[in-house]
């Protein structure tokens, strides 16, 4: 399961939180890359967490395989016949060399050690075989929202972020990615919610986790009563874009 990398683990302790309230991914995103994979046969989805991204490749592939180095996020992995969810990390995949279509990493690469990820993607997929990254940042939930989100991130969470978080916040711009690379669409997120599935999302970011953990508080306290107030008893449409890096072995 390892080769020694240190495992980055930041969800584990809200793993159910992480399953609950992190927003599914476009099936147009899934139906783009199952199209540009070589074959439609095998996928495999790296840092899976609880297997959003690997059920979404499931409507297109023949099978799928779904890698995650957390015991607890894989005990609230969603099942599916076509889904194979295995203790692996992203830089040591027990499969043969050339055996995927198409490797994803779904809000993850930048917690990878990314010369041993990649040494791994271009011997576990096929010759031509495809690699898609993706991460979302902040959501947009209209202008007052918006800013007491804002506020919160960077001046409430924001000194609890992990270093890799900058890799998020430029959109995967300068993370190394070193494919031939294909220009895809722009894909965004949508869900529909009420201030409790917001306060859900929020306590499943790391920041907060280690906020909590460092302070022994939860800074949602801090946030809740001004982020209530914007938000109103209505449900509000979220909506995060999505930033995509897609290249071929």
């Amino acid at each position: 399961m390892t080769d020694g990398t240190p495992f980055k683990d930041h969800f584990s302790s809200q793993a159910e939180d992480y399953q609950r309230h992190r927003p599914g991914y476009p099936p147009e995103l899934f139906a783009c890359l199952a199209s540009l994979a070589p074959a439609a046969e095998r996928a495999l989805d790296v840092a899976t967490g609880s297997g959003q991204a690997a059920i979404g490749l499931a409507a297109h592939f023949d099978s799928v395989r779904a890698a995650e180095p957390s015991e607890a996020q894989l005990e609230k992995a969603r099942a599916h016949p076509k889904v194979t969810y295995v203790l692996e990390s992203a830089e040591s995949i027990a499969a043969a060399d050339g055996h995927f279509d198409l490797l994803t990493a779904a809000q993850a690469a930048h917690w990878f050690n990314l010369p041993r990820f990649y040494r791994e993607a271009r011997r576990v997929l096929k010759p031509g075989g495809v690699i898609a990254l993706w991460t979302y940042e902040m959501f947009a939930a209209g202008p007052a929202v918006d800013a007491v989100i804002a506020d919160f991130y960077r001046n409430v969470v924001g000194p609890y972020w992990p270093r890799e978080r900058r890799h998020v916040e430029e959109g995967y711009a300068q993370l190394p990615f070193p494919f031939d690379e294909i220009r895809g669409p722009d894909f965004t997120l949508h869900a529909d919610w009420r201030i409790d599935d917001a306060i859900g999302y929020l306590r499943s970011w790391s920041a907060v986790q280690r906020y909590t953990r460092l302070r022994g508080r939860d800074p949602l306290d801090l946030v809740a009563p001004s982020l209530a107030s914007a938000w109103g008893e209505d449900r509000r449409q979220v909506a995060w874009p999505i930033r995509l890096r897609i290249g071929r072995r």
